[in-house]
């Protein structure tokens, strides 16, 4: 039975979809348990299912086999306590910053309040765009645009945040830029994260845990706790301890491929 701490959890979870050429099995046997409030950085090749598990715990899909559950209750449809930040920021090129912060509210309720645009403005201003709470998307660099789609995320209070790849498409200074801006939310408002990545070190720097996919369909083959304290920065890679916990993540990314 699911803790009363466990936030995400997959049992057997296996995920299998129709397409034109035949069944496509992305995911087979999974089992995963994700504690509140903990960061856990999900690896693994192209194509391995990472994608789908977020979507699972969306609950935009639902498992062909076995159980996936939020706060151990399964889940069927998608959930308010559950915010998503995608790829790309998905913002609404005619809507101010703002507008799109406050988007959630209007979808969920139909209006939007002063109260939701004063608690906007505060998430707009914790994510560094105070200032830019009127422009269009298309006015905002790369990194500006991701700011606004993790500011939308965080509106309703999510318990859990889902982040699929959401700094991969930035250059790479403003790609580490956010991810220390991602930590600093993270430790003053705590939030369950699962985040989806191809990047060994950005894995490394932001999570508890590095969860590594094997080739689709894909299984956990690797549930390993990072050996590294917080706060963190730059340098906190450049031990010899996290250069071997680095190595180590890589061997068994290549061992699978080519197994």
């Amino acid at each position: 039975m699911p803790l009363e701490t466990d936030a995400i959890s997959f049992a057997d979870v296996g995920q299998t979809f129709l397409t034109d050429a035949g069944p496509l099995t992305a995911l087979s046997g999974v089992d995963l348990t994700i504690r509140r409030h903990e960061f856990v950085a999900v690896l693994g090749p192209s194509g391995c299912g990472k994608s789908t598990l977020l979507r699972l715990t969306a609950g935009l899909i639902k498992p062909t086999a076995g159980v996936a559950s939020v706060f151990g209750v399964p889940v069927t449809q998608p959930r308010d306590d559950i915010g998503i930040v995608f790829q790309q920021a998905t913002l609404l090129p005619w809507a101010s910053v703002e507008d799109n912060v406050v988007f959630p509210a209007r979808h969920k309720r139909g209006r939007v309040s002063r109260k939701d645009r004063d608690h906007a403005r505060t998430i707009i201003a914790t994510c560094g765009l105070a200032g830019f709470e009127d422009r269009l998307p298309g006015e905002l660099s790369g990194g500006m645009q991701q700011r606004v789609g993790i500011a939308r995320a965080l509106f309703l209070n999510p318990d859990i945040l889902l982040m699929d790849e959401p700094f991969s498409a930035l250059d790479a200074l403003t790609r580490d830029a956010m991810g220390f801006e991602l930590l600093r939310l993270w430790q003053a408002s705590p939030k369950t994260v699962l985040f989806i990545t191809h990047s060994i070190p950005e894995a490394v720097i932001l999570a508890d845990r590095v969860v590594v996919m094997s080739e689709r369909p894909g299984r956990v083959i690797a549930d390993l706790k990072v050996p590294l304290g917080r706060p963190r920065d730059e340098s906190s890679l450049r031990s010899a301890e996290m250069q071997d916990f680095l190595g180590h993540l890589r061997g068994l990314l290549i061992k699978d491929k080519v197994a």
